[in-house]
């Protein structure tokens, strides 16, 4: 439930405790004020989320009406003491005109918000430079992208263009903020060459969209949700948001410096994919809670302005994904190495010469090269049946495996390298 006091002229106070019992407000209390310079009737109620908007819809027409609105949920009890569990349990969401200001107070202090993207940016810097990934975990706690990219999709739900443009304004600039820093620190410390986390995080896998999917989704669901009825902390639903987003903005500014080209247009294309896909599933699950263009206390919204962000949204989502499956293996490396492992091992048992005993597929870091470097490492032990020597079971292996590798794509090298074990 939600506390809120209402500070009316006096004499309208009897008018609020009958909306509020309307509505079926608890712990109603009423009384005499001083408020500016002017005498005023106090009330103090506490009512269930879903009404709080409705409330004061029907208080809206009160001269002078100001009312404080309590963030966070109380508990009400009330008699009879014995019913306190059930009245404990009846938790309910937050009501839209909740969502909609809790969005705009997080759109306050740009020095803050900076200053935070900044510091994301040296810890990302950090943990990419010396392959520590809890340091990007850690950026990922305190890099702000999670609120401009919430506001983005309460502003397509709401239909207000202002907000959008706001909410983008945030986002890009956080972006810009931490790449320019991650920029900023490989040129002072005169870095020359991609570490191994950089070109690991920088992989993509084929199923790459549903991680902003699920993070829009579940972001919209916490500030849908009261908190007392959440198992999961704002805390981590912004680390999950904030996890597609902090490592590819630090790569980016890192490979720009070092000139690979390559990584930069995977970090541009995962932060583009990012946005569009939190904005499409966090708007979608917003509108379904209840987010209108015109609500009380709020008329900027645009009926127009929705169908149209959300389908801009929907027609981006679909471009990217068709340009990364135009991009094979370029944008799916991950997927694709795991796809090009399952054909290794087949063609290995299905030669009959050797058993599998352990494979490892995974393209490499080799800049400036025409085509993608496959890296594969195989590891067999002669079948029983087999008289072969050791070096012409590596050699029909090896044959085999690049034969069927080079079926599956001409956009690949493959290295590879066999070793036979011996009893």
């Amino acid at each position: 439930m939600r506390q809120l006091r209402i500070s009316v002229p006096t004499g309208q106070g009897q008018q609020v405790l009958a909306a509020a019992q309307g509505l079926n407000a608890v712990n109603l209390t009423q009384m005499p004020a001083q408020g500016d310079n002017r005498p005023v009737d106090l009330v103090f109620l506490q009512i269930s989320n879903r009404q709080v908007g409705p409330l004061l819809e029907q208080l809206e027409a009160i001269p002078n009406l100001q009312v404080s609105l309590d963030p966070h949920g109380s508990i009400a009890l009330r008699p009879p003491a014995g019913s306190t569990p059930e009245q404990v349990r009846d938790v309910q969401g937050r009501s839209p005109i909740e969502i909609f200001l809790g969005g705009l107070q997080s759109v306050g202090s740009w020095w803050g918000f900076l200053a935070y993207a900044a510091l994301g940016g040296v810890i990302v810097w950090i943990g990419l430079y010396t392959n520590t990934v809890y340091l990007l975990v850690a950026a990922m706690l305190i890099a702000p992208f999670a609120g401009p990219a919430m506001n983005m999709a309460i502003a397509t739900a709401r239909g207000d263009p202002q907000l959008i443009w706001l909410a983008l304004r945030r986002y890009f600039a956080a972006i810009a903020v931490s790449v320019a820093v991650a920029a900023l620190l490989s040129g002072v410390f005169q870095q020359t060459a991609s570490t191994s986390l950089m070109f690991a995080s920088s992989k993509i896998a084929s199923v790459a969209v549903l991680l902003p999917l699920a993070a829009g989704a579940a972001g919209a669901i916490n500030l849908v949700q009261s908190p007392q009825s959440s198992l999961v902390s704002g805390a981590a639903v912004g680390l999950l948001i904030a996890a597609s987003l902090a490592p590819p903005s630090g790569i980016l500014g890192m490979a720009l410096v070092l000139g690979r080209w390559e990584m930069v247009g995977r970090s541009v294309f995962l932060l583009v994919l990012q946005l569009v896909g939190i904005n499409l599933s966090a708007a979608t699950i917003f509108r379904l809670k209840g987010l209108r263009p015109q609500g009380i206390r709020y008329s900027r919204g645009r009926q127009g302005v929705f169908p149209i962000a959300l389908g801009v949204t929907a027609v981006a989502l679909a471009g990217l994904l068709l340009l990364q499956f135009s991009f094979e293996p370029s944008l799916q490396r991950s997927s694709y190495a795991q796809r090009l492992q399952a054909d290794l091992q087949e063609v290995v048992a299905d030669s009959g010469l050797v058993y599998l005993v352990d494979s490892e597929v995974r393209f490499t870091d080799v800049p400036q090269r025409s085509s993608e470097v496959l890296l594969c490492l195989i590891y067999v032990q002669p079948a029983e049946s087999t008289d072969l020597s050791n070096r012409a079971i590596r050699d029909r292996i090896s044959d085999l495996v690049q034969t069927r590798l080079e079926q599956e794509s001409q956009q690949i090298l493959p290295l590879i390298d066999v070793t036979v074990l011996s009893r």
